[in-house]
């Protein structure tokens, strides 16, 4: 399965390299763009990472990767996708930034990476649906963490996930319940040639495996692993809009419209190593 998805990331790389959704093409300092990938409290609890040795675990493009760099980190990337790896160097490289990408699977990083230890672990949206055991990986990352150090996460809500992005047949807007919310199931394979961008369709490697996690076993698993958890935010808001009906918001996300029940779609966890 991982076999699997990392060839189907391999597969994904050039055509979100040349959508308008990342939005990199052509684009002379794509560090001038990475900003609009953290809503204003995500900052807030990050804190000023200038000066702090800074993990992004399965970065892809690097495109949040580069704002911990542009903010004066030093910046270290790991993905799976040695495609998604070359494409984040190429980024830095025309960004004018130093930022160090590794190849590796994320359950292998503390060997993958030498045994470094780091002020702040990163991992952002779409990333936890790919790894099928969270006791392993919160191992691993509080193996990454020096001693003080913080894990921040901003994942999709599992309620989002849940939700089907689109009515079937016959059935009118209204969001249902289509996937599972909570994990055990084992993995789902999807079969697809479209992404979650625009763009021409995937070639060659299409299956990908992903794993539902309730926000309850990613909060075990932490506190499993050591960790305290400082902070857990739940946000009505996402930073592009999945479905049509959303509006946008005076934080530049966007929400679904006031007429549609108030739920959360993202969520942002802040843990620390004692």
């Amino acid at each position: 399965m991982f076999r699997a998805n990392q060839a189907n990331w391999d597969a994904r790389t050039p055509v979100h390299l040349a959508s308008r959704f990342y939005g990199v093409d052509g684009v002379e300092d794509p560090s001038a763009l990475s900003a609009r990938w953290f809503a204003p409290h995500e900052w807030e609890d990050i804190g000023d990472p200038a000066g702090l040795d800074v993990l992004h675990l399965q970065c892809h493009l690097g495109t949040e990767t580069l704002a911990f760099a542009a903010r004066g980190a030093r910046t270290t990337g790991l993905d799976l996708s040695g495609a998604s790896v070359a494409a984040a160097r190429g980024l830095a490289a025309r960004s004018g930034l130093d930022v160090e990408y590794v190849q590796g699977n994320v359950y292998d990083a503390v060997e993958v990476l030498g045994g470094r230890r780091f002020d702040l672990v990163h991992t952002g949206k779409g990333a936890l649906c790919y790894l099928p055991d969270l006791d392993r990986w919160a191992r691993v990352v509080a193996e990454l963490l020096r001693p003080g150090g913080r894990l921040h996460i901003v994942e999709f809500h599992p309620l989002l996930v849940a939700l089907g992005p689109v009515p079937a047949e016959g059935e009118g807007p209204e969001l249902l319940l289509r996937h599972d919310y909570l994990g055990g199931r084992g993995a789902v394979r999807r079969d697809a040639t479209r992404t979650y961008t625009d763009g021409p369709p995937v070639e060659g490697a299409t299956d990908a495996y992903e794993w539902s996690h309730g926000l309850g076993e990613v909060v075990d698993a932490l506190v499993g692993a050591g960790l305290t958890i400082a902070r857990l935010r739940e946000s009505d808001e996402l930073p592009w809009p999945r479905w049509s009906r959303m509006v946008r918001t005076e934080s530049g996300g966007w929400r679904l419209p006031d007429s549609d029940p108030r739920v959360p779609l993202l969520y942002a966890l802040l843990a620390m190593r004692s």
